[in-house]
């Protein structure tokens, strides 16, 4: 999920990189073995070698000379002048690092956040020079930590519950929520947690029958209606019959709404008034970016969401919007959806996360 940012990050900050001669001195021991007419040659272009031109040609053969770049955090380093950090020299550490954080769809917020948090472990401390990359790496580390928080265990919560756990999942069309309210029950069923699903959204063609085939598939009850039926309605009547058959949690599909039409979003709060959910869950596309960031604030500012699913995490090679969407919103990510199987949905950890990030 983040190998890109990954990659990046491991190329920034030099993890992998050896001393500077190294090959260029490898060449030289090389070269001593050759015969005296051809050490003439390479001794000639030995001002090339000096200016770091990548190819000598020696007749017909081509010697590469390679110098691996060294860690952008190494050359500024080796600038400091004093154990003290200072803000300038902050500002020129974190100058490139916003780049790479901004181009993985990480939210302007959140990286705000990841300097305020390392201009509070480094500014004016006394740091060692050679300790002095550790250091930084750390409070980079610590602050993508500070932008993510681990969810409550949801389905702890929905077992010591009284009556029936109702949750409501929003989010616009083609965002996956459909499949990933199936891969919840189908979680929540293996939990040993009794579980019915509600159609309620009567307006997308096919959605009650794409519904009821997960159903089918997982072996749980659905109640549904005809199309164009009040949503409303349908979820009440699955609430009554959920209540009667003592089923422990009920999950209720919407229609997908656009999230800039205020009207259509509207029409979620009467289900809201009528229904009170235990939880009110955005699903969003992880793939969307930013994009999907905006999308769940604006519901969160229209209807109080209380969570967020990511879906088709498996696919976000940039991986930012998991990094960023819980800060923004200041609510928890309780799952990621990672394939197609009903088994693909994990439960969020910023351990893992950060873990995956490779720093």
């Amino acid at each position: 999920m983040f190998n890109l940012l990954k990659d990046k990050l491991k190329s920034w900050l030099g993890k992998k990189n050896s001393k500077p001669t190294k090959k260029i001195e490898e060449k030289s021991k090389k070269i001593t073995k050759t015969p005296k007419k051809i050490r003439e040659k390479i001794e000639k272009k030995d001002k090339e070698i000096r200016e770091e031109k990548p190819i000598i040609e020696i007749e017909s053969q081509k010697i590469e000379v390679k110098e691996e770049k060294r860690s952008f955090l190494s050359r500024l380093t080796e600038k400091f002048t004093s154990n003290k950090v200072s803000q300038e020299q902050i500002d020129e550490i974190f100058s490139e690092l916003e780049i790479i954080l901004l181009e993985n769809n990480i939210a302007l917020e959140a990286v705000d956040k990841i300097k305020e948090t390392m201009i509070s472990e480094l500014l004016d401390k006394e740091i060692k020079k050679s300790d002095l990359e550790n250091k930084i790496i750390e409070s980079i580390k610590k602050g993508i930590e500070s932008i993510m928080t681990n969810p409550p265990n949801l389905i702890n919560e929905i077992k010591s519950s009284q009556g029936v756990y109702t949750i409501l999942f929003f989010g616009i069309n083609g965002s996956g929520k459909t499949t990933s309210i199936a891969k919840l029950a189908y979680k929540l069923k293996k939990e040993g947690i009794s579980v019915a699903l509600a159609a309620g959204d009567t307006f997308r063609a096919a959605a009650v029958e794409q519904l009821e085939t997960h159903a089918q598939k997982i072996g749980i009850p659905i109640i549904k209606s005809q199309y164009g039926s009040d949503p409303t309605s349908v979820a009440f009547d699955a609430k009554q019959y959920s209540q009667k058959h003592s089923i422990k949690c009920l999950l209720i599909d919407t229609a997908g709404r656009m999230y800039t039409k205020e009207n259509l979003i509207k029409q979620m709060e009467k289900l809201i008034r009528v229904i009170q959910p235990n939880k009110k869950i955005f699903v969003g596309e992880s793939t969307t970016g930013n994009d999907m960031i905006d999308q769940a604030k604006t519901f969160d500012e229209a209807l109080k969401i209380d969570g967020i699913i990511l879906s088709k995490a498996d696919v976000d090679e940039k991986g930012g919007t998991a990094l960023s969407i819980s800060y923004v919103t200041k609510k928890p990510i309780y799952f990621i959806g990672v394939g197609q199987n009903y088994a693909d949905l994990k439960d969020f950890k910023k351990e893992e996360m950060i873990k995956n990030i490779g720093i």
